[in-house]
């Protein structure tokens, strides 16, 4: 049986189209990651940030899932678990 990283590894080197559209979702990814780290840099479930925010455990996976998710969401969200949203624009 091959695994989803074996195939994920075997697209990534043979599918230019793959691996273009993979790369395109990295700010995704990359707010997704810091998302989730601040919460568990700050102990908090996804169920207490929901408490927290007076929303479902589904909509804060929502917001960690990176996608389309707007200032003023990553901004209570950031208050929620006891940090701060800082963005960056870097030279491509």
């Amino acid at each position: 049986m091959i695994d989803t990283r074996t195939v994920h590894e075997e697209m990534m080197r043979d599918d230019p189209e793959y691996r273009r559209e993979y790369e395109a979702l990295e700010p995704e990814f990359s707010i997704a990651s810091a998302l989730i780290k601040a919460r568990s840099a700050a102990g908090m479930t996804q169920k207490d940030v929901a408490a927290v925010l007076g929303v479902s455990q589904s909509a804060v996976a929502q917001i960690e899932s990176g996608r389309n998710v707007s200032m003023k969401s990553l901004h209570r969200y950031a208050k929620a678990v006891k940090h701060s949203v800082k963005i960056d624009l870097l030279p491509a």
